[in-house]
């Protein structure tokens, strides 16, 4: 198994990381996960969100996908509150679903992040990075992106395809 999935966390749908993610799911045929669709609960010390969407689909990511892609817009110059609440989240697996969070390790991660311009601050990654390290994940590394005027540059383009091919050897 080789399959990568793309995990978008936007707070708007049909928006710019839409558009980033629908070019890379459609030309290199990457599945897509919506959070905005999904009922995710913020992490709880006490697990009373139990039944909510989140272990049900990290158990599908963890058993059908080899490669995570992140794909997030720059919300205040850090990943969006839906991608936030996700990794948060992650901490059930630290705590309780042991087994299964030890299944992320040797997996890979990337993280794609999207905004009006080529503005992305230093350090962005930074929180995508030190999850993958604490996980025992490879973190193939990340990209940024923009849209303009609802368009995707060929610049952008270049770089995504670059990128795909480069890092996640695709």
């Amino acid at each position: 198994m080789n399959k990568t999935v793309i995990i978008q966390g936007s707070a708007r749908p049909k928006g710019d990381t839409e558009r980033i993610v629908n070019y890379l799911a459609l030309k290199y045929h990457f599945d897509v996960i919506d959070l905005h669709a999904k009922n995710i609960g913020h992490y709880d010390y006490d697990y009373k969100n139990a039944d909510d969407d989140f272990i049900a689909l990290i158990t599908n990511i963890i058993a059908n996908y080899d490669t995570i892609i992140f794909a997030t817009p720059v919300y205040w110059y850090t990943m969006s509150g839906h991608m936030k609440v996700f990794f948060d989240r992650i901490s059930d697996l630290i705590r309780i679903h042991k087994p299964l969070g030890r299944q992320l390790r040797g997996k890979n991660m990337a993280m794609i992040s999207t905004s009006n311009s080529n503005d992305l601050i230093e350090g962005f990654n930074g929180p995508f990075v030190a999850s993958a390290n604490y996980l025992g994940m490879n973190y193939l590394g990340d990209l940024h992106t923009w849209v303009e005027d609802g368009n995707i540059p060929n610049e952008v383009k270049s770089n995504i395809n670059g990128f795909v091919e480069n890092k996640l050897a695709v």
